[in-house]
């Protein structure tokens, strides 16, 4: 549901207050926990609420043979590095006294060709990140993965690309992708791509602070379905999400009383 009130904020910024066009893209990289059903349900949802793509959806598992040549291309030009870092490691230096939080310490930005050669010989499969430059450090850019260790393109590197291909002005997404945004910004410099409008929004949580937009876990069953069993149109779900975000009301309360929290936004 916090995805989804997202969606229907953007919708209304796009469309109804910027007179603009509405685009969805579908941001299933990883294959792990994306899936042609979990597509199907998403844009399925946008459409009950009204907010379905103007222009055709693009799936970013389709697209990986040109993020992979931008990533050569930002390899030609030495503004990549290797990565060897486990996610511990990364977690572990960051939690260090004076660590940096979310950023990544630079552990493998100087590492020499033989140091490099020993990880590889103990089997370790480096990701791909960007070497941000001193300036974009200060604006709070970060060396941000480009490529995974399994060979997938990342999140940073695609939504840049993609954004310029598309032809994307303004981006509404969740305030949880706020500290990705700087290295966001100096990608599209060093590609050369125009700039973008990002609009961050709050999120929507629970009586404990958590995010209600998991695909799994705890809030799973708070969707859209469950919203129609207890009598709910999609477009009560759109004007109810509209309204709280309207009114600044980020806070879900408890989960179960779903019915009474929609009841009090129409």
């Amino acid at each position: 549901m916090g995805n989804l009130r997202t969606a229907v904020v953007a919708h209304h910024l796009a469309v109804e207050v910027g007179g603009g066009t509405f685009v969805v893209r579908m941001e299933d990289l990883d294959r792990v926990t994306s899936s042609p059903q979990w597509a199907s349900e998403q844009l399925a949802d946008l459409a009950a609420v009204g907010v379905g793509s103007d222009l055709e959806v693009v799936f970013q598992s389709n697209r990986f043979p040109l993020y992979k040549e931008v990533i050569e291309r930002l390899a030609a030009k030495g503004l990549t590095y290797e990565c060897f870092c486990t996610r511990k490691e990364i977690r572990d230096a960051v939690s260090a006294p004076h660590g940096e939080v979310h950023k990544y310490p630079g552990t493998c930005r100087e590492l020499s060709e033989a140091q490099r050669t020993k990880w590889r010989a103990e089997g370790r499969v480096p990701a791909i990140r960007l070497r941000a430059s001193a300036t974009a450090h200060q604006l709070g850019a970060d060396d941000v993965v480009l490529q995974r260790n399994d060979g997938v393109p990342a999140y940073n590197l695609a939504v840049v690309v993609d954004d310029a291909a598309q032809g994307i002005t303004q981006v509404v997404r969740g305030a949880d992708l706020l500290s990705v945004t700087p290295s966001q910004v100096h990608l599209q410099e060093l590609l050369g791509l125009p700039a973008v409008e990002h609009v961050h929004v709050p999120l929507v949580v629970d009586e404990n602070g958590e995010r209600l937009a998991k695909r799994h876990g705890g809030h799973a069953w708070v969707n859209l379905r469950y919203c129609a069993e207890l009598g709910f149109s999609g477009q009560e779900v759109r004007v109810a999400l509209l309204n709280s975000w309207q009114q600044g009301s980020n806070s879900w309360g408890v989960a179960s009383h779903v019915a009474t929290w929609l009841k009090s936004f129409l």
